[in-house]
């Protein structure tokens, strides 16, 4: 088994873990404990980042399929909503630097921008796109063949997810809200990852055979087995993200629900004057 190492992605990794605890720290000086679980939430996501980064499927990402969409789907798909959920407020304004803070502060067109791709009409085409159109031959096999291409990539695809994340998890309210039309919302993004993972599987014939048949030998399997061994891994991974969706926001929605009873309840039994 083997890793994969670079200086460049160990040191951006090594950046975030930093300006995360620095976060921790100053908040905790001013009197706020950042809660466990979410702490726990965004190095989760930074344990996602590195495996996909770093771990054997970088290693094997240009011989196997299987292994560049297993890379893929650790750096984005995974790792985004368990990142967005470490930075709830007020954490992610302790992060960059004061002075970067100020600068976005002052440029109204650059809030206006970023509120505009947060909101979800915007967000999850968005993210269909960018998902889409790098699988799509001439961008995939740039990003293959070329390693800043697929830095690109990789880029691209954390923003992607991080975008289409945003609205359902809301970093910038504390606690998040609890509405059902997230788990549509969601679903129809995942539904995107599905349909794709569903066309290489049913697929009759490899989409990348040249760019991995000759790894796919090395490994002794073929590059359709290869193919449908990732879009298997892509569905099942899907599946899970939307069983764990439904059964968080149903239950959040739930204890919502019941708080707005007690109150009632209790409004309804106060004495009046």
């Amino acid at each position: 088994m083997r890793f994969a190492f670079d200086p460049g992605v160990l040191a951006l990794l090594l950046l975030g873990a930093g300006l995360y605890i620095r976060a921790v720290v100053r908040l905790s000086r001013r009197g706020y404990r950042v809660p466990r679980l979410q702490q726990a939430f965004w190095w989760t996501g930074m344990t996602l980042l590195t495996a996909g980064l770093l771990g054997p499927p970088a290693a094997y990402s240009d011989e196997l399929f299987w292994a560049h969409m297993t890379e893929h789907l650790l750096i984005a798909d995974l790792a985004a909503p368990f990142l967005l959920a470490g930075i709830r407020t007020p954490v992610g304004l302790f992060m960059p630097p004061k002075e970067v803070l100020v600068l976005v502060a002052r440029n109204k067109p650059l809030r206006g921008f970023m509120s505009f791709l947060t909101k979800p009409v915007v967000a999850l085409p968005v993210s269909v796109i960018i998902l889409y159109g790098w699988h799509l031959d001439p961008a995939f096999t740039a990003a293959t063949t070329n390693p800043w291409v697929h830095a690109l990539q990789h880029q691209s695809f954390l923003i992607g997810n991080l975008l289409l994340w945003w609205p359902a998890i809301e970093p910038t309210k504390r606690p998040m809200p609890a509405k059902l039309w997230k788990v549509g919302y969601l679903l129809a993004g995942r539904m995107a990852s599905i349909l794709m993972g569903a066309l290489f599987l049913v697929s009759s014939r490899p989409f990348y055979a040249k760019l991995y048949g000759a790894g796919d030998a090395k490994h002794g399997i073929t590059s359709l087995t290869d193919q449908q061994i990732g879009a298997s891994i892509m569905m099942v991974t899907d599946v899970i993200v939307m069983m764990i969706v439904l059964g968080i926001f149903f239950s959040l929605a739930a204890a919502e629900g019941a708080r707005s009873d007690a109150r009632h309840d209790l409004e309804r039994e106060a004495p009046t004057t």
